[in-house]
């Protein structure tokens, strides 16, 4: 597969990323950017992510075979606007939003019928430092990568969606928009929302320095997402917050029944709940550990 033009708004560490590994499979011939600022753009041509900056959407648009939205999920909407009225009907889009049933009613609402053109995909694939400089080509290298297809959209365009995620060398499965944020709420949405949280409550602390001070490793792995980009996981938790809140409550009747064992002593209990625990995540590890390694 070969794409003659691919246009990345937004070319920070994913928008980055996936323009840098369509390049290196020989995947694409020129890598078009657009973005908020002309530093990260001019940072990003000069590192070779992107080709060109483009001047506005008439000049990226023009005979882009395909267009991803690296943005924040708060500037998708926005976005399609602006670039709807330059969208001919053999471009196709797709874009990294980690979640999706708000992109589809951004898609639906800003470009009409030819939202038929937009495969919504979340790649699995994020790490805790963002920005242009974060981007490398193997990111998405045996990383999942979710596509949550409209019922508008024909086969042709979801498997050339599939077919570039899979030229960076990613593994692409489907589900459906309520499903998916459903499910990223549990197994992403709260943890980073937990991460940010604690750093938060022990930065507020008279001790705070101390507390910091004798932090190790435990903490430092605990925590590691809460240096991810905060306008993103901002976007993120809004856009998500009733499957978010439904996570959330229900880790804090556990964290309730946590402290109960806790503060009766039940050594028994928490041990239970510690070895259940300790079995499920070890479980889940092994499973991702590709055959022969």
């Amino acid at each position: 597969m070969m794409l003659k033009k691919v246009v990345v708004c937004g070319v920070g560490l994913i928008g980055g990323s996936f323009a840098l590994a369509l390049k290196a499979a020989g995947a694409v011939g020129e890598v078009v950017g657009l973005g908020r600022t002309q530093a990260s753009l001019a940072a990003a041509q000069q590192r070779g992510v992107i080709d060109r900056i483009a001047s506005d959407w008439a000049d990226a648009l023009h005979d882009a075979d395909l267009v991803f939205l690296a943005m924040p999920v708060g500037q998708v909407a926005s976005v399609l606007v602006s670039m709807a009225p330059y969208l001919s009907s053999t471009t196709v889009i797709t874009d990294g939003g980690s979640t999706k049933v708000d992109v589809a009613l951004a898609a639906r609402q800003a470009l009409g019928a030819q939202c038929a053109q937009f495969v919504p995909g979340h790649p699995i694939a994020g790490a805790e430092k963002s920005g242009v400089a974060a981007a490398r080509a193997d990111l998405f290298y045996q990383k999942r990568v979710v596509l949550t297809p409209l019922a508008e959209n024909t086969e042709a365009h979801i498997a050339l969606v599939e077919h570039v995620w899979q030229a960076c060398g990613a593994e692409v499965s489907r589900l459906d928009a309520e499903d998916h944020d459903r499910v990223f709420a549990a197994v992403s949405h709260l943890p980073h929302f937990l991460a940010f949280a604690l750093v938060h409550e022990f930065a507020q602390r008279a001790d705070s320095a101390q507390l910091f001070g004798f932090a190790a490793g435990g903490f430092r792995d605990f925590t590691r997402i809460a240096s991810s980009h905060p306008e993103m996981w901002r976007d993120i938790c809004l856009a998500n917050r009733s499957a978010l809140l439904v996570e959330l409550d229900a880790y804090m009747v556990e964290l309730m029944r946590a402290r109960v064992l806790l503060a009766g002593a039940d050594a028994e209990g928490l041990q239970a709940m510690f070895d259940t625990a300790r079995t499920r995540r070890d479980a889940w590890l092994d499973g991702l550990t590709p055959p022969g390694e």
